[in-house]
């Protein structure tokens, strides 16, 4: 186990309490916390492999929230149809039924409603389904999305104008590496340089320092090396961290 590392920066499935956790949190309690006559939809948004996701589904099981991650197969009805399965009620035949059981149950439990993957109903054009819900609810919404999120809901200003927080995701720093170090590589000593490097050759992707991590603790264990250095790391990853640049084609 790397040194220097609180146990009460991890949950029991093993996540480490990030920034990015962090920021979800804070964003969601933030807008239950509103005064009553500001907006009541925040918006999570980042780069691909940032840990959005790890992020809304752990705040949703803190905050008790209803948690959907939208399809890119999604349309208005199977986005509702997940919702009312998320609220485990049994949906009737119509949209418009759908609508009415699902702001009301939003509006009676008090519950926050995640919504992940929302760039998909962006580019499906059905933001307006979720504009209706929050309209009929007036309940506390987090929507998580990339990074162009909030310039593609310009085109919808009256939904663009309800969002009361854009919390950006924030990339992996170094505090970050070494929790993720005592999930990944919980054997290893692994020197401060190294994780430097790793972080800026993966640009902050929280994802991208998770994947190199467990590769290095294989190669390590391999090897029986448990103190990674700048020069150890050489021998053990010639071809350095993956950093997500696709491979040079080969020459035969």
């Amino acid at each position: 186990m790397n040194q220097n590392v609180n146990p009460n920066d991890f949950v029991p499935n093993g996540i480490a309490m990030n920034r990015n956790i962090a920021q979800c949190y804070t964003a969601v309690k933030r807008t239950l916390e509103r005064n009553p006559l500001l907006p009541g939809i925040s918006a999570f948004y980042g780069p691909s492999g940032f840990g959005k996701s790890t992020a809304a589904n752990y705040v949703a099981t803190k905050t008790n929230a209803f948690y959907v991650q939208v399809k890119s197969t999604y349309t208005k009805k199977a986005f509702l149809q997940a919702l009312l399965r998320e609220m485990s009620i049994p949906y009737p035949v119509t949209l418009s039924e759908m609508m009415e059981l699902a702001s009301s149950e939003l509006a009676k439990s008090g519950r926050p409603l995640i919504i992940d993957e929302f760039d998909h109903l962006v580019q499906g054009n059905k933001v307006e389904i979720v504009r209706d819900l929050y309209e009929a609810s007036q309940g506390t919404f987090l929507i998580i999305g990339e990074e162009m999120l909030a310039r593609k809901l310009e085109k919808w200003e009256r939904f663009h104008g309800r969002i009361l927080n854009w919390v950006p995701a924030l990339p992996a720093d170094i505090s970050d590496a070494k929790l993720l170090c005592s999930i990944y590589a919980p054997m290893l000593e692994i020197d401060e340089p190294v994780l430097e490097q790793l972080v800026s050759q993966v640009r902050g992707s929280t994802r991208r320092v998770s994947t190199n991590l467990e590769m290095l603790n294989e190669k390590a264990l391999e090897e029986g090396v448990k103190h990674i250095s700048l020069k150890t790391l050489k021998s053990l990853l010639p071809d350095g961290f993956v950093t997500g640049e696709s491979p040079k084609p080969r020459s035969f």
